[in-house]
């Protein structure tokens, strides 16, 4: 027997063979780590640009099937950016011959896609796509790598084929952004929708897309039209409905929001009432005859609810502001406001919307009743109230102050609005006290203080605080560019605070004859020549001053010796120069302003004139859009020229677009036209 010699020659074959393959590994990770170094350096190419040197070192090492996972995609991706589609072509179809995976097979037909050949890309793709079957997850993936590649339509017919693979309505919201990205709005909105009636609490969530999505007003009105489809075949859909009072609101028809609303209430009966949402919106948007609509159905429909006393207060706020906007203003009219507030605070005494008329009425008193100190007694006993929330003790503070300021106490106004300041910190009602503060110092000249003011209220977190901030900030730094002094600009200023102060006649008269003079200090003979001063004119006050002090100097020069040879008598004088107001550019400030007095008045064409002064003088400046419509306004309300008032709104969207007035402007517009069969005309005060 042999057999310890066979068993030892099987153990010496054994050793060899594991030393041999142990060998190949030290071999075969030699020439990987080799071949990583390779494609290392093959990356940095790439990174560095160097694309053909790339290619070729990609090129050697796709030869080998082991090195495909680490360089295919930049390899694949540098053939299709350099043209080389043949190349591509050839080399992905050795990939799949080897490896029929699904992303190389996408690979080819994107080689078709990019080198333009669309016939047989079209064709291969929508191929591989109904190849996949029910598969939804692979149709899903394909999707995602077509639309990562700009191939949007493909990747559309794979999620179309994935959605019907799954057998329900899924993938909306990705299927919406893909109609987004292929300029498919309808289908886009069609899926949008889709997704809310599946996920209603996610309305708000739609809603704000669309209002980014949707900014064309030709988008908004086709929106309108399909949810008018949608609400009439699902007329017990709540979502549909909502929707359709949203999109009249994106376009200011307040009417068409209020008729929705009015619908979805007596459809719904919820316990908020939707129109009193609307009543309000038209409230604060100043359309008072579809506000005062609004609020008149919720009194009726929802009487003896929590929605009646808001509004039936809301109602005297529309009506008010209605009186307020029929120039010049019916003192009738507000003795019947008056009545009114003081039947609701009786009808309501400790209910807190009570105390919200108590403020209005106290208003209506000092700026139309000329009873100031009436006004003061009501607002001091709100402020006193412990019923009365901070909030609105906050309010009537800052009235109280503008009332001071009305009796021309300012420092009693700048002492509530710092009160309401340190009370109020970091919330809407503190910065409106700090841009009342702003303001006051404004009106006294102090532009300093004023800017700094501004300066932080530029953040408010209001947007209507931070505007107006902006905008007199602006006011402030124009003028005093070229006037460090700011000499027009306090002239103009003290005329807006007898604006403040009711004394409307008074800065009227001021308003026609704008001049401004700042005090400078010139040569004798420039202002003798100039005509400001001549030799028997009396020295004034700062004259005085100088005088003595060059006496003075001299007097101290006699003592010391030293001889300066200075004249008895000053050689230069203080006189006031007329500013030239056409060079700081405030004269359109003072036709806004000078337009908008003349309109209280009922001065309708005089207002007109002026407008027209912005508009010929400063076609290009901040009021233009605002003096043209206006203009509009002017036509349409006052001096009821409905075609004249047609012919400014469609030309002043032509002109500025990108207004804030724009929507406002094709709204007035559409009315005017007849759009809305069953609206009335925009308010008529």
């Amino acid at each position: 027997m042999h057999t310890g010699n066979d068993n030892y020659k099987n153990f010496k074959y054994y050793i060899i063979r594991i030393q041999a393959l142990l060998l190949c590994g030290v071999l075969s990770s030699s020439l990987f780590a080799q071949d990583m170094q390779e494609i290392q350096i093959a990356n940095e190419y790439l990174l560095k640009g160097e694309k053909e040197k790339a290619i070729t070192l990609y090129e050697q090492l796709a030869k080998k099937n082991e090195n495909t996972p680490h360089i295919h995609n930049n390899y694949f991706n540098l053939l299709l950016d350099a043209g080389r589609f043949a190349q591509a072509e050839d080399y992905v179809e050795k990939l799949i011959r080897r490896d029929p995976r699904l992303t190389y097979r996408m690979d080819l037909g994107l080689v078709y896609a990019r080198s333009g050949d669309l016939t047989k890309a079209d064709k291969y793709f929508r191929a591989l796509i109904k190849a996949q079957g029910d598969d939804a997850y692979k149709l899903k993936s394909m999707s995602d790598y077509l639309a990562a590649r700009n191939q949007v339509e493909f990747a559309i017919v794979a999620l179309q084929q994935a959605r019907t693979a799954a057998g329900n309505n899924l993938y909306t919201l990705e299927l919406a952004n893909l109609y987004r990205i292929s300029g498919k709005r309808d289908q886009m909105v069609q899926e949008y929708l889709s997704y809310v009636t599946q996920t209603p609490a996610n309305i708000n969530y739609v809603k704000n897309l669309m209002q980014i999505l949707l900014s064309k007003p030709e988008e908004l009105e086709a929106l309108e039209r399909l949810l008018y489809d949608k609400v009439q075949q699902n007329q017990n859909s709540e979502v549909f409905a909502d929707l359709l009072i949203w999109v009249n609101l994106q376009q200011k028809n307040f009417y068409g929001a209020f008729i929705q609303a009015r619908a979805y209430d007596k459809r719904f009966k919820k316990d908020q009432s939707k129109t009193l949402e609307i009543a309000q919106i038209a409230l604060n948007n100043q359309d008072y005859e579809n506000a005062d609509k609004a609020y008149s159905f919720v009194i009726k429909e929802y009487a003896r609810t929590p929605n009646e006393l808001p509004a039936r207060l809301g109602l005297i706020q529309a009506r008010e502001a209605k009186v307020k906007k029929t120039y010049p203003v019916n003192r009738d009219s507000v003795k019947y406001l008056v009545t009114q507030y003081q039947d609701f605070r009786n009808s309501y005494p400790n209910h807190p919307n009570a105390f919200e008329a108590n403020l209005n009425q106290a208003l209506l008193y000092a700026y139309y009743m000329n009873e100031k100190d009436s006004a003061v007694e009501s607002l001091n006993q709100l402020i006193a109230s412990n019923r009365v929330s901070p909030n609105l003790k906050a309010r009537a503070k800052i009235e109280l102050g503008d009332i001071y300021l009305l009796k021309e106490e300012p420092w009693e106004a700048t002492l509530l609005y710092s009160q309401v300041e340190k009370s109020q910190r970091e919330t809407p009602v503190g910065y409106e006290a700090k841009l009342r503060n702003a303001k006051l110092s404004y009106f006294k000249g102090d532009f300093l203080l004023a800017q700094e003011h501004l300066d932080i209220l530029k953040q408010a977190t209001s947007r209507e605080i931070a505007n107006d901030a902006i905008d007199l900030s602006m006011r402030i730094k124009e003028n005093t560019f070229y006037d460090p002094e700011g000499s027009a600009l306090k002239e103009f200023a003290s005329i807006e605070l007898l604006v403040a102060q009711n004394k409307n006649d008074l800065a009227l008269d001021r308003l026609k004859n704008f001049r401004a003079f700042r005090r400078v200090k010139m040569s004798r003979e420039e202002a003798i020549r100039k005509g400001l001063w001549s030799p028997e004119k009396q020295l004034n006050e700062q004259e005085l001053q100088d005088l003595k002090q060059q006496l003075e100097k001299q007097k101290q020069d006699m003592i010391s010796g030293n001889k300066s040879g200075d004249k008895p008598a000053p050689d230069s004088v203080w006189v006031d120069e007329l500013v030239n107001t056409d060079r700081l550019g405030i004269k359109d400030d003072v036709y806004w302003l000078e337009a908008n007095l003349r309109m209280k008045r009922g001065e309708f064409e005089q207002a007109y004139a002026l407008l027209e002064k912005i508009l010929a003088e400063f076609a290009d400046d901040i009021l233009a859009d605002d003096a043209f419509f206006l203009q509009g306004e002017l036509q349409e309300r006052y001096l009821k020229n409905k075609d004249k008032a047609m012919e400014i709104y469609r030309e002043f969207l032509n002109r500025f677009p990108g207004s804030v007035f724009a929507a406002e402007a094709r709204k007035r517009y559409r009315i005017l036209r007849g759009d809305f069969s069953e609206a009335e005309s925009l308010p008529k005060f």
